[in-house]
């Protein structure tokens, strides 16, 4: 895949955990004695995302199946070199579980443990580091409250409060956009009153030390919340950058914009 072949062409570079998917099917049922599954497919649904922020930075995307193979030290190697760290549709027990813990052929007979993975993520982000955590089915609390970063060490460092239950408000006739501070570095300038409609987006909660930049206007509910822990800048944005929800959100005139914005605060480049 592109992030094991990737050569570095721009001064900065942005890890992007997330937003891969496997298709499989169709499935064909012809006979009472079996069924056949015909093609599969693997799909970056993050590609519009990486196009719009490859303007100033190299990305490596990898796959939530990746992230719960890299070896121990691998992530910090990956953040040491990164200027910002994107965690999109990604449970939070995906940087906690292990290949080895399961495969009796490769366990060891010894007591074996490693960094936590969002100890390490947190500390980065103290130092100095930016994060975006995008929304999703598997993002915040997500569907069925499976993300579980409401629970995780995270929560403390996000500007929002995760649901403890179920938190995907969705609706085919899509949310709209508010902008609360039209001067933030992250939004200012941008056409909101145009911001296409979204089919659904994750319910959080504010919290005192989070600024919220725009929120759904049919609900009040946040969309975009900024936030700092130590020397490290976070940004939220509660609704999907891709498909589904984001399917519309992709094209609008400010996509890129938006995001290039955004990176440059979590980067704190003025």
């Amino acid at each position: 895949m592109r992030a094991k072949s990737q050569v570095r062409t721009k001064d900065e570079h942005v890890l992007y955990l997330g937003d891969w998917v496997f298709h499989v099917g169709p499935t064909f049922i012809e006979t009472p004695f079996g069924t056949e599954t015909k093609d599969a497919d693997l799909h970056f649904y993050g590609e519009r995302l990486t196009e719009a922020l490859e303007y100033q930075a190299d990305v490596t995307p990898l796959a939530n199946w990746e992230l719960y193979r890299l070896e121990p030290g691998k992530l910090e190697a990956y953040l040491e070199e990164s200027a910002c760290l994107i965690i999109s549709d990604v449970e939070a027990k995906c940087f906690h579980l292990y290949p080895s813990f399961f495969d009796r052929a490769r366990r060891e007979k010894r007591i074996v443990t490693f960094p936590d993975r969002l100890d390490v993520i947190k500390d980065w982000i103290r130092d100095g580091g930016g994060m975006m955590m995008l929304g999703g089915w598997l993002s915040f609390s997500g569907v069925q409250g499976k993300s579980g970063w409401g629970r995780s060490k995270l929560q403390e460092v996000l500007p929002v409060e995760c649901l403890q239950v179920e938190d995907l408000v969705e609706s085919s006739a899509g949310f709209t956009a508010e902008v609360l501070a039209p001067q933030h570095p992250a939004v200012k300038g941008l056409p909101w009153e145009k911001f296409p409609p979204i089919f659904g987006y994750n319910e959080v909660k504010g919290k005192i030390d989070g600024e919220v930049l725009v929120r759904v206007k049919e609900t009040g509910h946040p969309l975009v919340v900024t936030g700092e822990y130590g020397k490290g800048r976070l940004l939220t944005y509660m609704s999907d950058p891709a498909p589904h929800w984001g399917i519309n959100f992709e094209l609008w005139e400010a996509y890129d914009t938006f995001w290039q914005q955004a990176f440059n605060w979590v980067k704190k480049k003025k």
